[in-house]
Protein backbone atom coordinates (compact mmCIF):
# COMPACT_ATOMS: atom_id res chain seq x y z
CA UNK A 1 0.00 0.00 0.00
CA UNK A 2 1.37 3.36 -1.04
CA UNK A 3 0.97 6.08 1.60
CA UNK A 4 0.50 9.71 0.64
CA UNK A 5 3.11 11.94 2.21
CA UNK A 6 1.68 14.81 4.22
CA UNK A 7 3.93 17.90 4.13
CA UNK A 8 5.02 18.89 7.62
CA UNK A 9 3.95 15.58 9.18
CA UNK A 10 7.36 14.84 10.66
CA UNK A 11 7.56 18.25 12.33
CA UNK A 12 4.02 17.93 13.73
CA UNK A 13 4.93 14.55 15.17
CA UNK A 14 8.18 15.87 16.63
CA UNK A 15 6.31 18.69 18.35
CA UNK A 16 3.38 16.63 19.62
CA UNK A 17 3.11 16.11 23.38
CA UNK A 18 1.32 12.82 22.68
CA UNK A 19 4.39 11.22 21.07
CA UNK A 20 7.10 9.93 23.38
CA UNK A 21 10.48 11.18 22.28
CA UNK A 22 13.67 9.34 23.26
CA UNK A 23 11.68 6.29 24.44
CA UNK A 24 14.92 4.50 25.27
CA UNK A 25 15.06 6.74 28.34
CA UNK A 26 11.65 5.38 29.41
CA UNK A 27 12.76 1.75 29.60
CA UNK A 28 11.69 0.44 32.99
CA UNK A 29 10.01 3.76 33.77
CA UNK A 30 6.70 3.70 31.92
CA UNK A 31 4.85 4.09 35.21
CA UNK A 32 6.51 7.51 35.41
CA UNK A 33 5.54 8.35 31.83
CA UNK A 34 1.85 7.76 32.62
CA UNK A 35 2.04 8.91 36.23
CA UNK A 36 0.55 5.68 37.57
CA UNK A 37 1.23 1.97 37.92
CA UNK A 38 -1.60 0.78 35.68
CA UNK A 39 -0.91 -2.04 33.21
CA UNK A 40 0.39 -1.12 29.76
CA UNK A 41 -1.31 -2.47 26.64
CA UNK A 42 0.26 -1.90 23.22
CA UNK A 43 -0.94 -1.91 19.63
CA UNK A 44 1.75 -2.40 17.00
CA UNK A 45 0.85 -0.88 13.64
CA UNK A 46 -2.04 1.13 15.08
CA UNK A 47 -2.85 3.06 11.89
CA UNK A 48 -5.12 6.03 12.61
CA UNK A 49 -5.65 4.90 16.18
CA UNK A 50 -9.39 4.24 16.25
CA UNK A 51 -9.08 0.82 17.92
CA UNK A 52 -6.54 1.98 20.50
CA UNK A 53 -8.40 5.13 21.48
CA UNK A 54 -11.77 3.41 21.71
CA UNK A 55 -10.23 0.92 24.14
CA UNK A 56 -8.52 3.71 26.08
CA UNK A 57 -11.74 5.67 26.46
CA UNK A 58 -13.57 2.58 27.75
CA UNK A 59 -10.75 1.46 30.07
CA UNK A 60 -9.22 4.44 31.89
CA UNK A 61 -7.54 2.06 34.35
CA UNK A 62 -5.27 0.76 31.55
CA UNK A 63 -2.46 2.65 29.80
CA UNK A 64 -2.19 2.31 26.02
CA UNK A 65 0.85 2.74 23.77
CA UNK A 66 0.32 2.94 20.01
CA UNK A 67 3.28 2.07 17.78
CA UNK A 68 3.22 3.30 14.17
CA UNK A 69 6.14 3.67 11.76
CA UNK A 70 4.48 5.80 9.10
CA UNK A 71 4.33 9.55 9.73
CA UNK A 72 1.33 10.26 7.51
CA UNK A 73 -0.74 7.66 9.38
CA UNK A 74 0.52 8.57 12.85
CA UNK A 75 -0.42 12.19 12.22
CA UNK A 76 -4.07 11.17 11.83
CA UNK A 77 -3.96 9.47 15.22
CA UNK A 78 -2.35 12.53 16.79
CA UNK A 79 -5.08 14.76 15.39
CA UNK A 80 -7.72 12.47 16.89
CA UNK A 81 -5.96 12.44 20.26
CA UNK A 82 -5.75 16.24 20.19
CA UNK A 83 -9.55 16.23 20.18
CA UNK A 84 -10.05 13.46 22.74
CA UNK A 85 -7.10 14.22 25.06
CA UNK A 86 -7.17 10.75 26.58
CA UNK A 87 -4.73 10.78 29.52
CA UNK A 88 -3.92 7.06 29.16
CA UNK A 89 -2.64 7.16 25.55
CA UNK A 90 0.89 7.69 24.22
CA UNK A 91 2.32 7.15 20.74
CA UNK A 92 5.66 5.91 19.43
CA UNK A 93 7.01 6.32 15.90
CA UNK A 94 9.36 3.37 16.05
CA UNK A 95 10.23 0.03 14.48
CA UNK A 96 8.74 -2.83 16.51
CA UNK A 97 12.07 -4.67 16.43
CA UNK A 98 13.51 -1.94 18.65
CA UNK A 99 10.89 -2.25 21.41
CA UNK A 100 13.16 -4.16 23.84
CA UNK A 101 15.31 -1.03 23.90
CA UNK A 102 12.30 0.97 25.11
CA UNK A 103 10.49 -1.41 27.46
CA UNK A 104 11.91 -3.51 30.24
CA UNK A 105 11.07 -7.19 30.84
CA UNK A 106 7.45 -7.58 31.86
CA UNK A 107 6.59 -3.92 31.32
CA UNK A 108 3.83 -4.67 28.78
CA UNK A 109 0.76 -6.71 29.68
CA UNK A 110 -0.86 -7.19 26.26
CA UNK A 111 0.05 -6.64 22.61
CA UNK A 112 -2.49 -6.18 19.83
CA UNK A 113 -1.65 -6.91 16.19
CA UNK A 114 -4.50 -5.81 13.95
CA UNK A 115 -4.57 -6.39 10.18
CA UNK A 116 -0.81 -6.34 9.82
CA UNK A 117 0.88 -6.29 6.42
CA UNK A 118 0.76 -9.95 5.24
CA UNK A 119 4.07 -9.77 3.33
CA UNK A 120 2.83 -12.56 1.03
CA UNK A 121 6.14 -13.50 -0.59
CA UNK A 122 8.02 -16.28 1.20
CA UNK A 123 11.28 -14.35 1.16
CA UNK A 124 9.58 -11.62 3.25
CA UNK A 125 8.18 -14.00 5.89
CA UNK A 126 10.50 -12.68 8.60
CA UNK A 127 8.84 -9.25 8.26
CA UNK A 128 5.46 -10.62 9.33
CA UNK A 129 4.54 -9.45 12.82
CA UNK A 130 3.70 -13.03 13.83
CA UNK A 131 7.01 -14.47 12.64
CA UNK A 132 9.33 -16.11 15.22
CA UNK A 133 11.63 -13.07 14.99
CA UNK A 134 8.90 -10.74 16.19
CA UNK A 135 7.49 -13.21 18.72
CA UNK A 136 10.92 -13.20 20.36
CA UNK A 137 10.73 -9.40 20.60
CA UNK A 138 7.36 -9.64 22.34
CA UNK A 139 8.76 -12.23 24.76
CA UNK A 140 11.34 -9.72 25.92
CA UNK A 141 8.82 -7.07 26.99
CA UNK A 142 5.65 -8.99 27.95
CA UNK A 143 4.70 -9.87 31.50
CA UNK A 144 4.83 -13.60 32.34
CA UNK A 145 1.05 -13.82 32.04
CA UNK A 146 0.95 -11.43 29.08
CA UNK A 147 -0.67 -12.20 25.75
CA UNK A 148 -0.65 -11.32 22.05
CA UNK A 149 -3.97 -10.83 20.25
CA UNK A 150 -3.92 -11.00 16.46
CA UNK A 151 -6.68 -10.23 13.96
CA UNK A 152 -6.58 -10.44 10.16
CA UNK A 153 -8.81 -11.03 7.17
CA UNK A 154 -5.92 -12.72 5.34
CA UNK A 155 -6.46 -16.50 5.55
CA UNK A 156 -2.92 -17.30 4.34
CA UNK A 157 -1.34 -15.05 6.98
CA UNK A 158 -3.56 -16.58 9.65
CA UNK A 159 -2.57 -20.12 8.62
CA UNK A 160 1.08 -19.08 8.69
CA UNK A 161 0.62 -17.57 12.15
CA UNK A 162 -0.99 -20.72 13.53
CA UNK A 163 2.22 -22.54 12.62
CA UNK A 164 4.85 -19.88 13.28
CA UNK A 165 3.65 -18.85 16.75
CA UNK A 166 3.88 -22.34 18.31
CA UNK A 167 7.22 -22.87 16.58
CA UNK A 168 8.47 -19.83 18.51
CA UNK A 169 7.55 -21.47 21.81
CA UNK A 170 4.12 -19.91 22.33
CA UNK A 171 0.69 -21.50 22.85
CA UNK A 172 -2.39 -20.47 20.88
CA UNK A 173 -5.15 -20.51 23.49
CA UNK A 174 -7.95 -19.10 21.34
CA UNK A 175 -8.59 -19.11 17.60
CA UNK A 176 -11.47 -18.50 15.26
CA UNK A 177 -11.70 -18.19 11.49
CA UNK A 178 -14.90 -16.15 11.64
CA UNK A 179 -14.77 -13.82 14.65
CA UNK A 180 -17.96 -11.88 13.96
CA UNK A 181 -20.05 -15.07 13.84
CA UNK A 182 -18.40 -16.81 16.77
CA UNK A 183 -18.87 -16.89 20.53
CA UNK A 184 -15.92 -14.48 20.77
CA UNK A 185 -17.74 -11.65 18.98
CA UNK A 186 -19.15 -10.04 22.11
CA UNK A 187 -17.09 -7.03 23.18
CA UNK A 188 -15.02 -7.01 19.98
CA UNK A 189 -13.70 -3.54 19.11
CA UNK A 190 -13.30 -3.05 15.38
CA UNK A 191 -10.53 -1.22 13.53
CA UNK A 192 -11.11 0.87 10.41
CA UNK A 193 -9.85 -1.97 8.22
CA UNK A 194 -11.94 -4.53 10.06
CA UNK A 195 -15.10 -2.56 9.44
CA UNK A 196 -14.34 -2.29 5.72
CA UNK A 197 -13.44 -5.96 5.33
CA UNK A 198 -16.46 -7.14 7.30
CA UNK A 199 -18.75 -4.95 5.19
CA UNK A 200 -17.44 -6.82 2.13
CA UNK A 201 -18.28 -10.14 3.77
CA UNK A 202 -14.67 -11.10 4.49
CA UNK A 203 -14.41 -13.42 7.52
CA UNK A 204 -12.22 -12.01 10.29
CA UNK A 205 -9.73 -14.38 11.88
CA UNK A 206 -8.47 -13.96 15.44
CA UNK A 207 -6.10 -15.75 17.79
CA UNK A 208 -4.71 -15.17 21.26
CA UNK A 209 -1.26 -16.51 22.15
CA UNK A 210 0.55 -16.85 25.46
CA UNK A 211 3.93 -18.20 26.42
Amino acid sequence: MRLRHIPGAEQRIEESVHVVREPELCRGRWAEVFGNGNPVYMEIGMGKGRFLMELAAANPEINYVGVERYSSVLLKAIQKQEELLLPNVRFLREDALELPQMFGPGEVKRIYLNFSDPWPKDRHAKRRLTSPRFMEVYSQILAEDGSVEFKTDNAELFAYSLESIPSAGWRVVMETHDLHHSRYAEGNVMTEYEEKFAAKGNPICKLIAVR
